[in-house]
């Protein structure tokens, strides 16, 4: 009987290390949903802090481009930046490059031909929320499109040469593309309005 005692206190003792391991690892499982809820909650509990994200980020964005730039991404969705490495080689720049970027929000920049527009290429390049204003990595769409025309307008040929660069349609669709270089050229001409005729 004696032994049969210490038997069993030897076979507890081995057995609880094992338990209270298996009790701590059930104890963190229940904390990690109850963590994830309440990092929910304390989100919802702000519901417009993205929209108030978002509606500075307008404004810096508005307060950095040019009229015309704002116009485009205020009316579009996007923003036309033309091509300024040709410069070096001796050709005109500025609206007559023979390229062209359109930059999205959290999609890749798609260079183009400016005056054809066949699609080039995409470079994906990522600027993270080192703030936190919306989430822990994900930066509100007008400052992402900020990020990317500061880069592009500022250092071109280092975006360029830092981005990975992909053929078109890797991430944005070329249809969609094309949709809005259509949609560009309508915006301008209408912002142009109706040619006058000639006096005679």
């Amino acid at each position: 009987m004696l032994a049969l005692l210490v038997l069993a206190i030897v076979a507890a003792a081995l057995a609880a290390p094992v338990a209270v391991r298996a009790l701590e690892r059930q104890r963190s499982q229940r904390k990690r949903p109850q963590a994830r809820r309440r990092r929910e909650l304390r989100d919802l509990g702000d519901p417009g802090r993205e929209r108030r994200a978002e509606q500075r980020a307008r404004e810096l964005l508005r307060s950095c481009v040019n009229e015309e730039e704002w116009a485009m991404y205020r009316d579009l969705g996007f923003i036309r930046v033309f091509g300024r490495m040709t410069r070096r080689q001796g050709r005109e720049g500025g609206s007559g490059s023979a390229y062209a970027y359109l930059i999205y929000p959290h999609k890749p920049i798609v260079a183009y031909v400016a005056k054809t527009g066949r699609l080039l290429s995409e470079y994906c390049v990522e600027f993270p929320d080192l703030t936190g204003a919306i989430s822990q990595s994900r930066l509100p769409d007008s400052d992402d499109v900020l990020a990317k025309w500061m880069a592009l307008t500022g250092d071109e040929e280092r975006l360029i040469r830092n981005a990975n660069m992909h053929l078109p349609g890797r991430q944005v669709d070329p249809s969609r593309v094309r949709r809005d270089l259509w949609r560009l050229s309508e915006w301008e001409r209408q912002r142009r309005g109706p040619l006058k005729a000639p006096r005679t």
